[in-house]
């Protein structure tokens, strides 16, 4: 490459779907995810690209154990982290692309040294949730090493803003959309609620380059997005989510962008897709213009998988006319399964070249056979037992207990379930029986198609049971039984007997469809409720009656924070749809008065609105148990200013701290240190006739004849806060 073109190159190694800590547990397998990333991680650097681009699903589980999270740390110190400055500039405000999280992108912190920055977004395995809606993406950000984008704070709402990088004379706009529920996602897309900004100046010289992970294709009517759905102006899309590696990229010619599908980096199914040679791009943007190197990955475990339908297959032929056929349909079988075990160790050599081969052991294959054993009628097949059969094959491929997969060929029909008077799909029988294709969602989706729920709402119950299942969330459905029949009962108390007598079913089937609507539209989110584990008893015995953290009891929930605002758009860039909000509106809004001044503002009682919420944050210490008025909304963050990251929790821990009311203060107060510790030494809360008091003064000792009721009260809730830490 020419040397004035080099330096006008953005070149981006662009990877999804790595899963570490996929089948960590697996005597074989353990060390699969980590190591492949550890290669793309090391292509990286040897490639000396600019950047590295996620595409989520970095990690495979919701809270990944501490191995996964040692080896990705470990990877991306060893191979990100150098004295190479980092040629790309940084135009973008890190307030804006990263949600206030951090201050600067990483490759520009001065306590660290960047050579390769990497941008992620979050996937569906390791998405935000719990307390705080935090993921694994958060830590590895707080620590320097990621740079997370691409954040969704309300789902029925979207913003996309771009993260701003030059090089050269090329200029790009990366934009992130991380996962949401497809279903959702549809349905804010439909809805136009949807907002991507584009540059305020030079928008056309930009290249537009899109990173997401949400499903490809049409698995049900609205479980996809489309490409269609996508803003035209854009010029490439990174689809994440997709495990099938279609790396070369593909034209829209409606929506005239480019497609690429990188695909995962480790087989985490056993079907045709994942068996697609593995392969990472390498991006290189040149102006308005792109080409794409593949690296295939030599670390990737071989997959060879096959299907073979016995009463078709010359090999088999005549085999279902005889009698006890087991042993001699096994033993063709065997034949088979050697044959894909060679194919698997020939695929190994050829990925690894002459230079390998002798070197070291091919690992062990995943291998893969799928096998329909209807027979015509009046024969049979008989087959041995899945478990035994892949047995045989111990220490010689990897998944010795899923080697074969048998099945037959079924008709759409319905069969009654004994001792039950429902009826099931016959397509559901046939998904519990395969491990590898069954979701937890499709399981809820379908069984309640059968089932009706009387009390309980459907949707909101199949989120539940999906944290419980895939998020871990020993609490989840237990949460949502306790909220779903509480608002239920709220609701019926409160009205009239005559209404109750004629038609209660009517009535209890109306809360049903409020819930229903209030989770559809996205008022129901669970990460904002505030628990917390009461206290153990004095008599209980953790070896006799289990561990109280795990008893149903044991987990109480606190009262809700009042919901977050919505995000203030600012003007740097445009949306090219919905309402576009300017500086000059933000000024305005700022500017309008909220509260009155308080009377004794130097008691630390909270400042109006037009206070910068930079350093606002100590004082909303000091005016919390105060609690006779609503505290004044504060104003949106302005600028490069960091804002507070409590903001949304102060409401809740003034509900716990107010717990505690019936404390009785103590008659002396010797000391004043926990009032010192709330006293703003910045901002001037002292009102316009009183002068301001010296940086340097000692604080003032207050008798108590100058001390009225309030103040007391006022005065005990600091030493009480310093008792709680």
């Amino acid at each position: 490459m020419p040397q004035a073109l080099e330096e006008d190159t953005i070149r981006i190694l662009v990877s999804t779907d790595n899963h570490v800590g996929y089948a960590e547990r697996d005597p074989i397998r353990k060390d699969d995810s980590w190591q492949t990333f550890d290669e793309i991680m090391q292509i990286a650097k040897n490639q000396d690209v600019d950047m590295v681009l996620l595409g989520g699903d970095l990690f495979h589980d919701n809270k990944p154990s501490r191995k996964s999270m040692y080896q990705v740390i470990q990877s991306l110190r060893k191979n990100c982290l150098g004295m190479k400055p980092c040629e790309l500039e940084f135009l973008s405000d890190p307030q804006e692309v990263f949600d206030g999280k951090a201050d600067c992108v990483n490759y520009q912190d001065p306590d660290i040294n960047i050579s390769i920055p990497v941008f992620s977004i979050h996937g569906n395995h390791d998405d935000p949730s719990g307390d705080g809606h935090y993921c694994s993406l958060d830590l590895l950000q707080a620590a320097g090493l990621v740079n997370y984008f691409g954040r969704v704070p309300e789902a029925d709402n979207i913003h996309v803003k771009p993260v701003l990088l030059q090089k050269g004379e090329t200029k790009l706009a990366l934009y992130g959309l991380s996962n949401v529920r497809d279903e959702r996602m549809h349905r804010t897309f439909r809805d136009n609620k949807v907002h991507f900004y584009r540059p305020g100046q030079q928008k056309n010289e930009f290249f537009n380059l899109l990173t997401l992970h949400q499903n490809h294709y049409a698995h049900t009517p609205t479980s996809y997005v489309s490409e269609n759905m996508l803003p035209e102006f854009m010029d490439l899309v990174i689809w994440g989510h997709e495990h099938e590696c279609l790396i070369d990229p593909t034209k829209n010619d409606i929506a005239n962008f480019h497609v690429i599908q990188p695909g995962s980096s480790i087989a985490t199914s056993l079907v045709d897709g994942e068996a697609v040679t593995k392969q990472v791009a390498i991006l290189n943007i040149t102006g308005r213009r792109f080409t794409v190197e593949k690296i295939p990955l030599k670390t990737v475990r071989p997959f060879v998988t096959r299907e073979i339908v016995l009463a078709t297959d010359k090999r088999f032929k005549g085999l279902e006319k005889k009698q006890d056929n087991r042993q001699e349909v096994t033993k063709r079988l065997m034949t088979v399964v050697d044959e894909m075990i060679k194919e698997a160790h020939a695929l190994w050599e050829s990925t690894h070249g002459s230079e390998s081969v002798g070197d070291e052991e091919p690992p062990l294959p995943l291998i893969r056979l799928k096998v329909e054993y209807t027979a015509p009628e009046g024969s049979k097949f008989d087959v041995e037992n899945p478990q035994r059969f892949s047995n045989r094959f111990a220490n010689r491929v990897a998944n010795q207990n899923d080697v074969v997969y048998f099945y037959r060929k079924k008709t759409a029909v319905t069969r009654k379930i004994p001792n039950d008077s429902k009826q099931i799909r016959e397509g559901v029988a046939e998904a519990l029986e395969s491990v590898d294709t069954i979701k937890v969602d499709t399981l809820v989706q379908e069984y309640f198609a059968q089932q009706s729920l009387k009390i309980l709402p459907q949707a909101p119950f199949g989120d539940a049971v999906n944290q419980f299942v895939n998020k871990d969330d020993k609490h989840a459905v237990e949460m949502f039984l306790i909220e779903s029949l509480s608002t239920q009962v709220k609701g019926l108390l409160q009205l009239d007997d005559e209404k109750v007598t004629d038609d209660l079913e009517a009535q209890i089937e109306e809360y049903k469809k409020v819930m229903e609507k209030d989770f559809v539209v996205g008022q129901h989110k669970q990460a904002q409720r505030k628990r917390r584990f009461k206290p153990k008893p004095d008599g209980w015995d953790s070896d006799l009656d289990g561990h109280w953290h795990a008893q149903p009891e044991a987990l109480e929930e606190l009262a809700a924070a009042s919901p977050p605002t919505a995000p203030k758009i600012r003007g740097r860039t445009q949306p090219t749809s919905g309402v576009v909000f300017s500086y000059e509106d933000e000024e305005m809004l700022e500017e309008e008065p909220v509260a009155a001044e308080p009377k004794r503002a130097t008691r630390g009682t909270r400042k109006t609105a037009t206070a910068p919420t930079k350093k606002a944050a100590p004082a909303k210490k000091a005016a919390a148990p105060a609690k006779k008025a609503a505290a004044p909304k504060k104003a949106p963050a302005r600028g490069r200013k960091k804002p507070n990251p409590f903001e949304q929790s102060d409401e809740e821990e003034e509900d716990v701290i107010m717990e505690d009311d019936d404390f009785e203060p103590p008659p002396t107060r010797p000391t004043r240190a926990a009032a010192k510790s709330t006293r703003q030494t910045t901002l001037n809360f002292a009102s316009q006739s009183q002068k301001p008091v010296d940086a340097t003064q000692k604080a003032i000792e207050i008798s108590d004849d100058e001390i009225s009721e309030d103040d007391d009260a006022f005065e005990t809730m600091p030493a009480k806060r310093a008792k709680r830490r």
